[in-house]
């Protein structure tokens, strides 16, 4: 059996490929570093690195046993930080944020429901900028994100809320008096972007480069704001596709909602960070689903 610092001093190395980096990181000796590695290829009984003055490289060997070895690693860490949960109870803060006003309402029976189950658990609120939704997960200071689907790179639902697709287009617009329309006149006017930072999945979903028959969707300009796309729209910069919510919570007189006939329903729930799933993110998950029961 390997030990844990013999784990983490392999598993980190073969991220960092780097003797300096791989010591800081562990906050030790890049001596130790070196020690530790030829003690595990003496076990092993082949070189796991190949190494020079200028690069350290993964033998196949290596990168094998570096392959077979981090998820069982991952696998055990979770494990114990489950364990960790479940002895502590659902304690301690959350952090939880919504992205559009669409989003308050959900998030906020979620809360309530959530501080019911477990009053000694700290629920902090906040509504996360469309500029660092992403950036917020990945850095820890927003636990679960209550957001629009697909959000690549994430844990994503169960589905709280899905709504019809509708086209902004401004209230003079030639479409502004259509009945509905189809996904094919995207290829016949500019689209209004998301922030470049956005998912680009969700770009995809929401903004396609194509229609469904494979015309190509002209871009127009990108707003940092969902507020400041709409105003784009309403400037006659371009279209925009977005949930029919919208009308509800951003109702403007510069600006008609078309439906959208043949277009996939906007389906939008919880969005976490896979390796930050604790006890207290299944539990507000768990709630969150509770609060907000599906409705005809």
């Amino acid at each position: 059996m390997l030990e844990r610092y013999e784990l983490e001093t392999f598993l980190t190395l073969a991220e960092e490929l780097h003797f300096g980096r791989t010591a800081e990181r562990l906050r030790v000796t890049t001596g130790r570093v070196s020690h530790v590695v030829k003690k595990l290829e003496r076990r092993i009984g082949a070189p796991l690195f190949e190494r020079t003055s200028r690069v350290v490289q993964l033998t196949p060997i290596g990168r094998r046993l570096a392959d077979d070895l981090a998820p069982l690693v991952a696998g055990m860490d979770e494990a114990v930080r489950r364990a960790v949960d479940a002895g502590r109870g659902v304690t301690g803060q959350l952090r939880v944020a919504f992205v559009g006003e669409w989003g308050a309402p959900l998030l906020l029976r979620a809360v309530a429901l959530f501080s019911e189950r477990h009053p000694d658990c700290e629920v902090d609120v906040r509504e996360a900028p469309l500029l660092n939704t992403r950036a917020s997960l990945v850095d820890g200071s927003v636990d679960v994100l209550i957001a629009s689907f697909p959000f690549d790179g994430m844990a994503n639902g169960p589905v709280l809320l899905t709504e019809e697709r509708v086209l902004a287009v401004a209230a003079g617009h030639p479409l502004a008096a259509a009945g509905a329309v189809s996904l094919e006149v995207l290829a016949e006017h500019p689209v209004v972007q998301y922030p470049a930072v956005t998912s680009a999945e969700f770009k995809r979903d929401r903004t396609p480069d194509h229609t469904p028959s494979g015309r190509p969707v002209p871009k127009g300009p990108a707003g940092n704001t969902f507020s400041e796309m709409l105003s784009l729209v309403a400037l006659g910069r371009g279209v925009l596709p977005v949930g029919s919510h919208t009308r509800q919570y951003h109702p403007r007189p510069d600006i008609a909602y078309v439906p959208i006939h043949d277009a996939p329903p906007i389906r939008r729930g919880p969005v976490w960070l896979e390796a930050n799933t604790t006890e207290r993110v299944r539990e507000f998950v768990r709630a969150a689903v509770d609060a907000n029961p599906p409705t005809d």
